[in-house]
């Protein structure tokens, strides 16, 4: 299933709080994730600094659970709306039945 994670602020955390070593550990971690196919696109919004992932889980409660294993996440700085996605069926109308 493919999943749309956006990156949300967490109340309380400063800028001080993302240290150099957590960003470093954070990018390992997402770039594990990327080449095991967790996620499949990573973006930044371009209007400020907040990651947009695309992600491919069985589910939403197996894309919280990855997403958990980054440490900004473990450690309270960030978090994610979980967006779960399907295809678009608005397709079927070109190829459904007339009333002539």
């Amino acid at each position: 299933m493919r999943i749309l994670a956006i990156e949300r602020p967490v109340e309380g955390a400063g800028e001080a709080d993302f240290t150099p070593e957590i960003g470093r550990a954070e990018a390992l971690r997402a770039w594990h994730l990327h080449q095991t196919g967790v996620i499949r696109e990573l973006y930044f919004q371009a209007d400020r600094a907040a990651a947009v992932l695309v992600l491919e889980c069985q589910d939403a409660a197996a894309a919280r659970a990855e997403l958990a294993s980054l440490p900004m996440v473990a450690a309270g700085l960030i978090r994610f709306e979980i967006l779960p996605l399907r295809a678009y069926p608005g397709f079927e109308r070109l190829f459904a039945p007339t009333a002539d």
